[in-house]
């Protein structure tokens, strides 16, 4: 292929990235705060001890795993409901947004049981010596209270996600970062309050700063859904979405046909990188702190290609939902390239300023000296973990969910999973090494996502039987 070929295929109009743009600008700006909140949360609780840091680090990393459930299982019906819109089909909508909800309510008590009965031993699995950094019994003790008051925030947190998924995915992206953004304000001002005790507020610690995640939750929940049902011409799937609960018996077997796959992949995905986490973990609490830092600053730089990423599912769920197929293969490559030069540009910023962000914790300088190596190994490896993610909602996109989970979930497992805890438990190599090669060791999978959109494997319209 010729470079003007190559120059077409990668780079679009202005128009393109206008309306690409348009999608992906609101969830960075909401994903931005959210992580630049989580920043300073991180940086109040640090101010507190290196053991409260830790111990709400590992309790957060737990409800990742449900998080990426509840995100995972309504994934699947988002497929549909992106394919819908783009067909205009605003029953069809209706249909996977009561799905949605019933899904997420599911979620909701299989979570409350599992954090409720086994926090304890879940906590326990990070705690290890192996570091002149930290107290373990006060690390669990600040943890298990921490989780104690964040499982409130789960209800509204599952509420929301099925009314905001829905929103964005029917061309509503406002309203969802607009919401985010008011919780995250009223987060952080009730986190300098709750804290540290201000305006005649006792000093709460780690359980303040739960309980300002917990509020703020709320508050996004009901903006959202009080918005959705005064605003029925924009959000059209809303009117007599609670008549009834039905949903046709062909839709839920054909949602959980290619649904439950992204669910059963984001419960392996989430729960493996917990085990990941706990793997390296186990060269001491000095890691653990360190990893906490440096996934706090990667989030808040990564916002760009994560967006993006969520930004391909919508555009190119519409595209194929539209029959546009032509159009949908186009899109696909120039919105990696957008997303992988955006990753470049962010990691070397990442690599460069790397010794100054752990200064900003108030912690040991065996955490910043380990810290800065995680956050300078995960720049360099931003481009690659972009072209990652856009091949993976590429994929997802388009129904292949069987495909996505051996791609994401069946990687991570067969993979880096084995690397992990081979090299960090099997090994005294130094820890940043053995980091580095598990963070690099996705090229591999970056080559695998290359080959199958090249293949066009992904082409299919779910809602119209329709493939390329």
């Amino acid at each position: 292929m010729t470079q003007k070929k190559w120059t077409r295929l990668l780079i679009g109009d202005k128009a393109f990235y206008k309306s690409l743009l348009a999608i992906a600008v609101p969830i960075m700006l909401q994903n931005g705060l959210t992580n630049l909140v989580s920043l300073l949360d991180n940086v109040m609780v640090g101010a507190v001890g290196t053991e409260q840091m830790s111990g709400v680090s590992i309790v957060n990393q737990l409800l990742f795993v449900f998080n990426l459930c509840v995100f995972g299982g309504l994934g699947g019906a988002g497929i549909y409901t992106a394919q819908f819109y783009g067909k205009k089909d605003t029953q069809g909508v209706q249909y996977t947004f009561r799905f949605k909800m019933m899904l997420v309510l599911s979620l909701l008590l299989a979570g409350l049981f599992v954090f409720t009965l086994f926090y304890e031993p879940l906590i326990a699995m990070y705690l290890h010596e192996g570091s002149e950094t930290g107290d373990i019994a006060a690390t669990a003790a600040y943890g298990a209270k921490y989780m104690k008051v964040m499982l409130w925030g789960l209800l509204p947190f599952a509420i929301q996600q099925a009314y905001g998924s829905t929103l964005r995915e029917t061309g509503e992206t406002l309203l969802p970062m607009k919401a985010g953004i008011a919780a995250i304000l009223i987060n952080l001002v009730l986190n300098y309050v709750l804290i540290f005790g201000h305006f005649g507020v006792p000093a709460m610690g780690v359980e303040g700063a739960a309980l300002a995640t917990v509020i703020s939750r709320y508050v996004e929940c009901l903006i959202i859904v009080i918005w959705t049902h005064r605003h029925t011409l924009r959000a059209a799937f809303i009117v007599g979405a609670y008549k009834t609960m039905r949903v046709p018996g062909e839709l839920v077997k054909d949602i959980f046909k290619r649904g439950m796959p992204l669910l059963v992949n984001e419960a392996l995905w989430s729960s493996g990188m917990a085990i990941r986490v706990q793997s390296f973990s186990t060269r001491g609490l000095a890691m653990v702190a360190a990893l906490n830092i440096s996934t706090t600053i990667s989030n808040l730089f990564n916002v760009v290609w994560m967006a993006l990423g969520v930004a391909v599912s919508i555009v190119i769920g519409q595209q194929l939902g539209a029959n546009e197929f032509e159009k949908a293969k186009q899109s696909v490559w120039r919105i990696m390239a957008f997303s992988v030069v955006s990753a470049a540009g962010m990691g070397l910023l990442m690599f460069a300023f790397a010794p100054l962000f752990p200064h900003i914790y108030n912690t040991t300088e065996e955490v910043r000296s380990i810290a800065t190596g995680l956050i300078r190994i995960v720049g360099l490896a931003a481009p690659i973990h972009s072209f990652c993610h856009a091949s993976y909602f590429t994929l997802r996109s388009g129904g292949k969910t069987w495909i996505t989970f051996l791609f994401d979930a069946g990687y991570l497992w067969v993979i880096s999973i084995p690397l992990a805890r081979l090299l960090a438990i099997g090994t005294t190599w130094p820890i940043l090494l053995v980091y580095a090669l598990c963070e690099y060791v996705d090229i591999t999978k970056a080559l695998l996502g290359f080959v199958m959109i090249k293949k066009g494997v992904w082409i299919h319209n779910i809602v119209g039987g329709e493939t390329k």
